[in-house]
């Protein structure tokens, strides 16, 4: 027992990490469906790979997928006429486009199940591991430059960083997982409007990985949909509870 739990919060803990930088990052720039259509467009790319290559180069088209998602998405913020409804209408065509494509495969169903949220508790320790080092380089690379970059870089830097951090993730835990992930304890960060915000964030995403990781082995629930389930309840719930004035919305600083 010990083993599969510590795996997967593990796993969770290293997609937490730098999620909840991303997350801060795009409530901050009010593109909260940002993350479900960069995952969604990833599944797509992972979805072509699964029918017509046998999983073949699947983190190779996913990430291209991804990419050609966040370029979409950073070439309609000024042209769209609702940028939100723009990347909300990419998420469900991503969405649909999944389920068409996993409907002419044998197993499509359980590929579209697991890309929607994986179970989290048999990840290797190898992949995990692996993924934890891309996203140490990638961390370095966003705190060396994110910051001090402007215009046209500095989007192209969140933006290709974002993609390629959405992309381990879903392959590794889904597209909800993502999403929940990424915006729950930044949510409820926010809320809070005491010390850093990120931190913060670190602090109850991870209370709440291992709550929900525990729970989902005790009662012999799917893990990934029990994390996702209990990271949005709290959020909404700690949403709803009234504050004085509106919390100042930073990106972690």
């Amino acid at each position: 027992m010990t083993d599969i739990l510590f795996s997967a919060f593990l796993l969770s803990v290293v997609l937490l990490g730098i999620h909840s930088f991303f997350g801060l990052e795009i409530i901050r720039r009010e593109i909260i469906f940002t993350d479900l259509a960069i995952g969604q467009m990833a599944a797509v790319g992972a979805s072509i790979s699964i029918l017509f290559l046998e999983g073949e180069y699947l983190d190779v088209i996913s990430l291209a997928f991804a990419l050609v998602g966040g370029g979409v998405i950073a070439f309609a913020a000024n042209r769209a006429t609702s940028h939100e409804a723009f990347i909300g209408l990419l998420y469900a065509f991503g969405l649909s486009a999944v389920f068409i494509i996993l409907s002419k495969s044998y197993h499509g169903m359980e590929m579209f199940q697991k890309l929607m949220a994986s179970d989290i508790l048999f990840t290797p320790l190898s992949e995990i591991g692996v993924t934890a080092a891309i996203y140490a380089v990638l961390g370095i690379i966003l705190f060396l430059y994110y910051r001090r970059a402007s215009g046209l870089l500095k989007e192209a830097i969140f933006f290709v960083t974002f993609a390629i951090t959405v992309t381990i993730a879903v392959r590794l835990a889904g597209v909800l997982i993502v999403f929940a992930l990424l915006v729950a304890p930044a949510l409820i960060a926010l809320k809070i409007r005491r010390g850093i915000p990120i931190i913060n964030a670190w602090i109850i995403g991870t209370a709440v990985n291992l709550a929900a990781i525990v729970i989902s082995y005790n009662f012999d629930l799917p893990t990934g949909y029990t994390l996702v389930s209990l990271h949005a309840v709290l959020a909404l719930a700690v949403s709803l509870v009234p504050i004085g004035r509106k919390a100042e919305i930073s990106a972690g600083a």
